[in-house]
């Protein structure tokens, strides 16, 4: 039991209806938020992020991924490792040193729409990481080599026709 220090009424709040899958596409994101997990199999640790959309029909959603960084398949991590070079990539951060040197810094998540295994339910799974403007911040200013070419644009991409985000112009 557990007290509701006065009561609740539900008159005064909407309820929760849930949120279904957003359509497959590129959306411009930040990565809000990162922490570090065990394994449900409890063998290693993975890193789990939160990836807002900041922009668009669907600003305000939250995506997660999770990144096998530390696990005892090698393949896992490999995985893991590239997508988050990546999001460095895409960010302009070459070398963090802590996960919150690539919080809050705009780039592009392409998303997509899989049918879950363990429930046939459909959910969002984030593909791939690119950086909003076709280079990364780093690439412009003559830091690194050129990683990724031009960013796609899709119907869904919330991104104005220049390129640039509505707080950009």
């Amino acid at each position: 039991m557990a007290s509701l220090d006065g009561g609740f009424n539900a008159n005064d709040v909407e309820p929760h209806v849930g949120f279904e899958p957003i359509p497959t596409g590129d959306y411009l994101v930040v990565i809000t938020n990162t922490d570090r997990q065990t394994t449900k199999d409890g063998s290693g640790q993975l890193l789990k992020l939160d990836v807002q959309i900041i922009d668009g029909a669907h600003k305000g959603r939250t995506l997660f991924d999770r990144l096998n960084l530390w696990n005892k398949s090698p393949k896992a991590t490999e995985i893991a490792r590239g997508t988050l070079s990546a999001i460095c990539r895409a960010v302009g951060v070459m070398q963090p040193r802590d996960t919150v040197e690539i919080h809050n810094i705009p780039l592009i998540a392409s998303v997509k729409v899989e049918k879950r295994e363990d429930n046939g339910e459909y959910a969002n799974r984030i593909s791939a990481y690119k950086p909003r403007h076709g280079a990364t911040q780093a690439q412009a200013v003559g830091m690194a080599p050129p990683a990724h070419g031009v960013v796609p644009q899709s119907t869904a991409q919330p991104v104005s026709a220049n390129g640039r985000a509505p707080w950009q112009r």
